[in-house]
């Protein structure tokens, strides 16, 4: 069964309306990676997936779009608002979860980082290059003890003349084994403030492992990260990076990216599952007869239409410079658990079906949960926002 969707069927997902005001830049945006994902991402991604292998060629042919650089002004990025670059992160995952986290990477950790602390030099050097997707980034935090903790991150990065010394141990570092620049927070032992440093591939005593048995996210690569003494020149330390506030203040925007990126995944869940009911007969006529399936897949779309209203709403904000980190928090937190509800929806639709990787939705099942978690998981999101409503932390 050809579940192939042609651009045109694929707006009925906009059942609002909200594409109406777009401007020619924004439709621009939307149209061009939404074409490239139905050309070259769906027909070859599966297999890269099943194989758990990074999609090279993938890579390569995104280069030339000039999708790269999630809003960053200047440097050799292309121009885009908000809703352009969020336009974007929705089309990715709408092709696949793996190519979505690179780009969140890339763009969104790696290159908004430089951008935002980094130095003239640092900027003119790094970003233009990553935008083209000729340099390749990553945003290494996390560690194998501090996950939703990684305030209390036990790297250190020790001055030594003219240079820091940076040791300790990272995991769950999206690009950290093909990266030629990583941007790494530690912990400055002469004040004990958490900095960033920009470590370039080949420094000695960088080591990183793919890691291996992901049933998610599988076409991506994560590393695992051994700082072993790594000598980093001066100049490498990020110049606007003095404390964990300025790593959380890029972490606002990947939260809003995830709400776009969880936006998609549901989008290619309902758009398969509405294809699906038309086209499955069963009993003697098709499965989108029925008043019960027809129930599910409005439930579905009222699911989705609240997602894009989240994700219009924030750019709106992020437009304004009024985006708090609380309202990319609650995005975030909608979102997720709303697609999560909706591809479970879709594959129980599909019946047997939904289980085959031909169908793409138990691949975008399996992909959500790990946007459900990164960035931030939902029970962390609660907690934030509910100390912000009610003035009363109830973590430390």
């Amino acid at each position: 069964m050809d579940l192939h969707y042609s651009i045109g069927e694929a707006l009925g997902t906009d059942y609002f309306g909200l594409r109406e005001p777009f401007t020619a830049q924004q439709e621009s945006y939307l149209v061009r990676t939404r074409e490239f994902v139905d050309a070259e991402v769906l027909p070859v991604i599966n297999g890269y997936w099943e194989r758990a292998e990074f999609p090279w060629p993938l890579i390569e042919k995104m280069s030339a779009l000039g999708i790269v650089g999630d809003g960053i002004e200047g440097y050799g990025c292309p121009p885009m608002d908000p809703l352009s670059a969020g336009l974007i992160h929705m089309e990715i995952n709408r092709g696949d979860g793996s190519l979505g986290t690179f780009m969140a990477v890339q763009a969104g950790l790696a290159m908004k980082a430089i951008a935002k602390c980094g130095s003239q030099e640092q900027k003119e050097r790094w970003l233009g290059p990553m935008a083209r997707l000729e340099k390749i980034g990553a945003f290494a935090l996390t560690e194998p003890e501090h996950g939703s903790d990684s305030v209390s991150l036990e790297t250190t990065a020790s001055p030594d003349g003219e240079s820091y010394v940076i040791s300790g141990h990272k995991k769950w570092i999206g690009n950290g084994s093909i990266a030629d620049v990583v941007v790494v927070w530690a912990r400055d032992t002469s004040d004990g403030a958490v900095k960033g440093f920009l470590v370039e591939k080949g420094t000695p005593g960088y080591h990183a492992r793919v890691m291996e048995g992901k049933a998610s996210l599988r076409a991506v690569w994560q590393a695992e990260i051994e700082l072993d003494a790594v000598r980093v020149p001066a100049e490498n330390r990020l110049p606007g990076a003095n404390s964990f506030k300025d790593c959380a203040g890029v972490l606002t925007g990947t939260r809003s990216a995830c709400a776009w990126m969880a936006l998609g995944h549901a989008v290619s869940g309902f758009d398969t599952a509405l294809t699906y009911a038309k086209r499955r007969n069963q009993f003697g006529k098709p499965l989108a007869s029925f008043q019960i399936i027809q129930q599910r897949l409005v439930r579905m779309l009222a699911d989705v239409t609240a997602m894009q209203l989240y994700c219009v709403q924030i750019a709106k904000l992020e437009a304004a410079g009024k985006l708090a980190p609380t309202l990319a928090g609650l995005a975030k937190l909608h979102n997720t658990s709303k697609a999560r509800l909706v591809l479970a929806d879709a594959r129980d639709l599909l019946g047997g079906n939904g289980i085959l990787l031909e169908f793409h939705v138990i691949r975008h099942m399996a992909d959500i949960e790990s946007i459900h978690t990164f960035e931030g998981t939902e029970t962390i999101q609660t907690l934030i926002v509910g100390r912000d409503i009610t003035g009363i932390g109830a973590f430390s």
